[in-house]
């Protein structure tokens, strides 16, 4: 009997809202370009080194079914901070240097809604979701020290940012709302390390909690390991300086790991870690396809998280979740009704995170390419609309690695999913709650050309590949 009562206590404490007192700090590291198949906890076999990630898998949960918003970067982050698919901003591909900003000051975002609710918020890393420059002050690579934003990330709710514009830009330095310095790219990574550290050991961090969003470059390009990383991996030639820049992106993890313990931060901190989309030219079996693909490599990626007490030390969630839902999980966690016009396709992944899901979290998850395929996933069925007209269906229960096509066997399914695609697209979102208004044009009838995008939401797969 007091086993039982003790069940129904955990079960009721883990529905309730967290008092403000116990309120956790979160911390989000999002990695960027880092496959599926990359760290050693997911792949047997792995030849990169990446002990922090692994540690993490150990220390914490594991997702196998995690899903980036799109397969390509500017669209993913979009989505991290909105809870919103960016499809239905028409955001496909990537921004540049001097692209303004996709995120409107009126949008709420994890960030302002943390920061609403008492957390300090600090972002520290690549942005890339679009700056307002007073004009053109220099090119896309250089910008003067000392040149000002009109509209920096500040203003999607961070009281702190240090970082750069996106990852062909890294070498011009910004804090808060001004570039502060034009460094070599392989000072990049170890100037954000050491920002990253300096933010967690500040005293203020034990006062009140916080919100650290983390988005690093490595393994993307440029491919600018430091000194100290070069021969780290063991890997030889070209290969092995790509494997150094990933280990240097995973040191990075470790030094925020040894922060928030050395400040006695871990117990009360829920860290979350994924990737933007999967790894450039890399497909890892049995998935399909890489970064920029609608397949999965361009998509599903690897997501650690490790809460102390909360979260189930080397537990495996296979649960399909979506990095939209950070703020929806953020909301439910501090104990906040999110308004509808906000997270309109985050959902809360509490539940999974404590163990106490009685079924999935997430009705569908959609998912898009810069080539302007869409596709809606729901239980083991994934069905891709192609822009050059065509649908494929696939039972990824079966068939991981998308290799047959069952759509004509399945018409049934097809049907089921394109009315809930269409469903999706109609209302302005995924979740419950009143319709809303969708900021671009949005079809599955008509691929090819149905899509329409901003005139200033540009960029595509090629530019973001290199």
């Amino acid at each position: 009997m007091s086993n039982l009562l003790t069940s129904i206590t955990l079960l009721l404490a883990c529905a309730l809202p967290l008092a403000a007192a116990e309120r956790p700090n979160i911390i989000f590291v999002l990695f960027d370009d880092l496959g599926y198949g990359q760290p050693k906890s997911y792949r047997e076999g792995a030849e990169f080194k990446t002990p922090n990630l692994d540690r993490l898998a150990q220390e914490g949960m594991r997702f196998t079914d995690a899903h980036s918003a799109a397969s390509v970067c500017t669209p993913t982050r979009y989505g991290v901070l909105t809870g919103r698919y960016p499809s239905r901003i028409g955001q496909y591909g990537v921004l540049t240097t001097y692209s303004p900003p996709i995120i409107p000051k009126t949008r709420l975002t994890v960030a302002s809604l943390l920061k609403q609710n008492g957390y300090d918020t600090a972002c520290i890393g690549k942005w890339h979701l679009g700056m307002d420059w007073d004009g053109q002050p220099g090119n896309e690579k250089t910008i003067p020290v000392g040149t000002q934003l009109v509209t920096s990330p500040n203003a999607a709710g961070f009281d702190y940012f240090y970082g750069f514009t996106h990852a062909r830009n890294i070498g011009t330095v910004i804090e808060q709302d001004k570039v502060v310095a034009n460094a070599e790219e392989v000072e990049t990574q170890p100037l954000l390390a050491k920002k990253t550290v300096e933010y967690l050991d500040d005293p203020v961090r034990k006062q009140r909690p916080f919100f650290l969003y983390l988005p690093l470059c490595p393994p993307h390009t440029p491919i600018v390991p430091a000194a100290e990383f070069v021969g780290k991996s063991a890997i030889r030639g070209k290969e092995g300086q790509y494997a150094d820049w990933l280990y240097q992106g995973d040191w990075v993890l470790g030094q925020v790991l040894a922060a928030i313990e050395r400040n006695k931060l871990a117990d009360n901190t829920l860290i979350m870690v994924s990737s933007d989309n999967g790894a450039a030219g890399r497909p890892y079996a049995p998935l399909r396809g890489a970064k920029a693909s609608i397949y999965e490599g361009g998509h599903r990626a690897p997501f650690f998280a490790r809460w102390p007490g909360k979260t189930k030390a080397g537990s495996v969630c296979e649960d399909t979740i979506c990095l939209t839902d950070l703020m929806a999980t953020c909301a439910e966690i501090i104990g906040v009704k999110l308004p509808d016009n906000a997270s309109e396709d985050g959902v809360s992944i509490l539940p999974d995170l404590l163990g106490t899901a009685k079924g999935p979290v997430r009705e569908a998850t959609l998912h898009q390419a810069p080539s302007r395929d869409l596709a809606i996933r729901q239980g083991p069925w994934k069905l891709i609309f192609l822009k050059k007209g065509g649908h494929e269906l696939y039972n990824l229960q079966t068939d991981l690695s998308e290799k047959n096509n069952v759509a004509e066997a399945n018409p049934e399914v097809v049907e089921r999913l394109a009315t809930l695609i269409k469903k999706y697209i109609s209302e302005g979102r995924s979740t419950v709650g009143a319709p809303q208004k969708n900021d671009a044009a949005l079809s599955v009838d008509q691929s090819s050309g149905s899509n329409k995008r901003k005139k200033n939401q540009g960029g595509n797969a090629k530019q973001e590949s290199r």
